[in-house]
């Protein structure tokens, strides 16, 4: 543990942390900026030198030297409600801020759910406050993406930004075959009406996870049927009300797959004051393994969002885009997580 500064004592530099490490200034300087091509026993030599010698990075004389900020915004464009009923936004914003604070970042949260807060929001953007965007769940057709691009920021989103996928990086699950492996998991049971509550399709999840939905039943030979299919807002409610008509129209459905795991609990809720019986009656599976799918009655099939590494690529490549490499977008892989919902 360092001794605390007194008065008297000069203010430890890179350079003493560069010489107690063993290692030279340009690495412990690529260490604090989060840089790549430093291996790992030299990250743990400056780590454990900061904590020796007690240094403290200047923000304001790194911001003066390097013309950066060193902040970066965390975008919702939803409504500031979602943050805190919504597990995923919760789940993501945790990753976020850690990976973050490894690389001595600080973190904005900003939400632009309304016209004025999307002003203030663009005006902030633009006057250089923030060194880039994290943008999660960004809408085709938002004018906000527009104003974003314009404003020249680097920007990476959660998810393809459909419309500006040359301009702007994404990090994404792998949703289309995500939603494959639910349905496919359903039909390996032996079930064949099996509906669907997508996402909205003004997002790249939920148009990909419904495509994953008619690439399991077309390579099975089945028909789609549109009765089948009824749209979402990823909410609890949603689920429910999604489930009320399904069961209306199409009352001899054997199975479900819910494009999140909040519409899969309303939809769970639905089914049981209907008298059918899960998984007896008809399976449900749905989509993110959030904290919720455990707590269900009964616990939910579903496939896992990996939010944990998500994040931290976005952090990772929101560097590079910041150093000024070119926008690319990754994918993570997806897994079915079994549970008594739809049991193996």
């Amino acid at each position: 543990m360092p001794a605390p500064s007194s008065p008297g004592r000069k203010r430890p530099t890179i350079r003493d942390v560069a010489r107690e490490a063993g290692v030279s200034y340009a690495t412990v300087s690529r260490v604090l900026n989060g840089r790549e091509w430093v291996s790992p026993e030299a990250v743990r030599s400056v780590r454990e030198a900061i904590s020796r010698t007690g240094y403290t990075a200047n923000p304001h004389a790194r911001s003066l030297a390097t013309g950066k900020s060193g902040s970066i915004a965390f975008l919702l464009t939803e409504p500031q409600h979602l943050l805190f009923s919504d597990p995923n936004f919760s789940v993501l914003l945790r990753g976020v801020a850690q990976a973050l604070s490894d690389r001595e970042l600080t973190l904005i949260l900003m939400i632009a759910s309304t016209p004025e807060e999307r002003a203030r929001t663009i005006a902030y953007l633009s006057g250089g406050h923030v060194d880039g965007v994290l943008l999660v769940s960004p809408h085709s057709g938002d004018p906000l993406l527009g104003q974003l691009v314009q404003a020249e920021v680097p920007i990476v989103a959660c998810g393809r930004v459909l419309g500006y996928e040359q301009a702007i990086s994404s990090v994404m699950a792998d949703d289309r075959n995500g939603g494959r492996s639910a349905v496919d998991h359903l039909l390996a049971a032996g079930r064949t009406r099996i509906a669907t509550i997508t996402g909205p399709q003004d997002t790249a999840g939920g148009v990909d996870r419904l495509q994953g939905y008619h690439d399991a039943l077309i390579a099975h030979g089945l028909t789609i049927d549109p009765a089948l299919i009824v749209h979402g807002d990823w909410s609890r409610e949603s689920g429910a009300t999604a489930m009320r008509t399904l069961l209306e129209h199409s009352p001899d459905l054997d199975a479900v797959f819910a494009a999140s795991d909040a519409m899969a609990a309303g939809a769970l809720r639905v089914l049981r004051e209907a008298g059918r019986d899960v998984p007896g009656d008809v399976r449900v599976v749905g989509f993110d393994d959030s904290g919720l799918a455990a707590t269900t009655e009964p616990p939910l099939t579903t496939v896992r969002h990996p939010l944990d590494r998500v994040s931290e690529e976005m952090v990772r490549l929101l560097t590079d885009v910041i150093a000024g490499r070119t926008p690319l977008s990754i994918t993570v892989p997806t897994t079915l997580v079994v549970r008594e919902s739809s049991p193996a």
